[in-house]
């Protein structure tokens, strides 16, 4: 598949249309049509599949390393050690916390969409929105940009139901 922005230029050289890049063949015009639908839901499943993938590679770079470094911290609280060991031990297991959180956040932010509960409108937050809102699990506290209403918002990985 070649990326998105170079395919008009690629159709355009090979005198034929999206559509028939993307099937791989060329297309009669009575097919063109259910040719088309199927390409746009064999994309949607591409993006709503690769969503799901980074919403579980977000689970295994998050937990991992919070636990190694509650792990630290509490080594850190109860192991006999030099006082400039357990300060440096504690800190670099914050920055550690803290990084991979602000990285989980990034993954989380950027795979799918959140749904607003007033008006069912899906958008992608800023990161610093989806950062800074309360939330539990994949459902955030935020503002919705179409209503304006706040509410709980939950991660959904497609843009239309």
């Amino acid at each position: 598949m070649p990326d998105s922005g170079i395919m008009l230029e690629l159709c355009d050289f090979l005198k034929i249309n999206v559509n028939e890049l993307l099937s791989g063949e060329k297309i009669m015009a009575d097919s063109y049509d259910k040719r088309a639908e199927e390409n746009l839901l064999a994309m949607r499943r591409e993006v709503e599949e690769k969503n799901r993938q980074m919403l579980q590679t977000e689970y295994w770079i998050a937990f991992p390393a919070v636990i190694a470094g509650l792990i630290m911290v509490f080594v850190a609280s109860f192991i006999e050690m030099p006082v400039w060991l357990r300060i440096a031990l504690i800190v670099f297991a914050l920055i550690m916390i803290f990084t991979v959180t602000f990285i989980a956040v990034g993954i989380e932010q950027k795979a799918g969409y959140y749904e607003c509960q007033n008006c069912g409108h899906r958008y992608v937050p800023t990161y610093w929105q989806t950062n800074l809102a309360p939330h539990y699990g994949r459902t955030r506290r935020m503002k919705c940009p179409k209503c304006g209403k706040r509410g709980w918002q939950r991660k959904v990985l497609t843009k239309e139901d």
